[in-house]
């Protein structure tokens, strides 16, 4: 399995997608800024707490690498189809359910290495920036700082299962419009911010959400057998 993730991504040349995260962290730090600023000075959105915060970043995190997630699901498995290259692989002497499993994999594990290490590298740069321009009226320690690390942890275990239901529409009609569109509807269902509807900090919705995602690559997996590339 090891192997065959070195092989998917020496063959993807992932460093678009290093690239792409890195852009997004100082572009979510840029609007998580502008948007407490703007929330404290017209009181719309009620964030008095670190906590608060921590829940904004989260949230904005987990949102654009569900999206990231339906983009390498879209490349390394439905454009794999669509394009009739996954057939090349077949006849590789390994079975057909390693070969996915070990896309799948691939997938979820830069999802969560990305979503935990983005969520630091904002939360840093968020309290770096309020040291020298003051955007809320407290200060994070150390301490605290690690214990919002950790919080992320299962938020982030989540958010990965979470990450492979577009799967199940991309494979539906071999479609990347599908894929990369249907989540932007899971976003919208798992990182709704609210402060009176905190759906994204509801731990059993995004575990229930979590399990969807592990159901439908199982499914795709165990089912792989019997499809062909279209």
């Amino acid at each position: 399995m090891l192997h065959l993730l070195k092989l998917e991504m020496k063959k993807f040349n992932l460093g678009w997608y290093v690239k792409g995260a890195m852009i997004s962290n100082i572009i979510i730090t840029a609007i998580v800024c502008s948007v407490i600023y703007i929330a404290q000075r017209e009181g719309d959105i009620p964030i008095s707490t670190y906590q608060d915060v921590y829940v904004l970043i989260g949230a904005s995190v987990r949102a654009t690498f569900i999206v990231f997630a339906s983009v390498l699901i879209a490349k390394l498995v439905i454009e794999e189809y669509k394009n009739r290259t996954i057939l090349i692989m077949f006849t590789y002497p390994v079975s057909r359910k390693k070969l996915i499993a070990s896309k799948l994999a691939l997938i979820a594990f830069l999802t969560f290495m990305t979503m935990m290490l983005s969520n630091i590298v904002v939360a840093g740069l968020f309290s770096i920036i309020n040291i020298y321009f003051p955007i809320v009226p407290f200060t994070l320690s150390a301490k605290q700082f690690i214990g919002e690390v950790i919080n992320i942890i299962p938020f982030a275990i989540a958010t990965t299962g979470t990450s492979l239901i577009p799967l199940y529409f991309g494979m539906r009609n071999y479609s990347v419009p599908a894929t990369i569109g249907s989540s932007l509807l899971v976003v919208a269902i798992a990182c709704y911010y609210n402060p009176e509807i905190p759906l994204v900090n509801f731990i059993p919705l995004q575990l229930g959400l979590a399990a969807v995602g592990v159901i439908i690559a199982y499914l795709g997996i165990r089912n792989i057998e019997n499809m062909d590339a279209m």
